[in-house]
């Protein structure tokens, strides 16, 4: 349709009308809150999962560091039940080499012993355990003294006592000394008058009764 001004005026141009900014500022704010927020959360989303693959790896190896702990232990227990048997074969082995002296070496470390020793002689050696008593007489002090020294060297013997020594008040014809020596029988040890017995010798009786004389 066409239209006539009649008047002769200009017809006012039609303005823009004003935006209204006061209600877009909320949904402003609202983006940028769900920006920060959506930051926030993916830092701190990171960083736990971040912590989580920390401690997965640290539970492996704490595993296979139990794992290996578990076989050192089985190792230990092995190693242990390994030594308590070696202990008791070391406790017998000790035990023969105790027991290893016998009557008859004994008899023969004693009765060379006696015939090294001058003006002395026993007239009885019994054995009670480990201990053997002495009774003999002897022409002086001395040859009592060098004979108990002999015993101590023998390597035989780890306590030698003399218990008694007197003068023989009977035989007032010649000086003759009595004596009582106890001698502990220890681990045999080198020395000038141990020899080694051979392993098929058979035991002798612990107690024996065997003069000795030097002429």
């Amino acid at each position: 349709m066409i239209r006539i001004n009649l008047l002769g005026q200009a017809r006012p141009k039609a303005g823009r009308r004003p935006v209204d900014t006061g209600a877009a500022l909320p949904l402003v704010f609202i983006g940028i809150g769900a920006v920060v927020g959506f930051v926030v959360l993916a830092y701190f989303y990171h960083s736990l999962q971040t912590q989580l693959n920390d401690e997965n790896n640290r539970i492996k190896v704490l595993t296979a560091q139990k794992t290996e702990l578990q076989v050192i232990k089985q190792q230990v227990e092995s190693f242990e039940k390994q030594k308590q048997v070696l202990q008791q074969r070391v406790s017998v082995i000790e035990q023969l080499q105790r027991d290893r002296t016998g009557g008859q070496e004994l008899l023969d470390m004693v009765a060379n012993t006696v015939s090294r020793t001058e003006n002395l002689w026993l007239s009885s050696m019994t054995r009670k355990g480990n201990t053997i008593a002495f009774e003999g007489a002897s022409a002086s002090i001395n040859a009592v003294a060098n004979f108990i020294t002999s015993l101590k060297r023998s390597g035989y013997f780890q306590k030698v006592e003399i218990k008694e020594s007197k003068q023989d008040e009977k035989n007032t014809g010649v000086q003759t000394f009595l004596f009582q020596i106890s001698a502990e029988i220890g681990p045999p040890q080198a020395g000038p008058s141990a020899q080694p017995k051979s392993a098929n010798a058979p035991a002798q009786p612990a107690a024996a009764s065997a003069p000795a004389k030097k002429g």
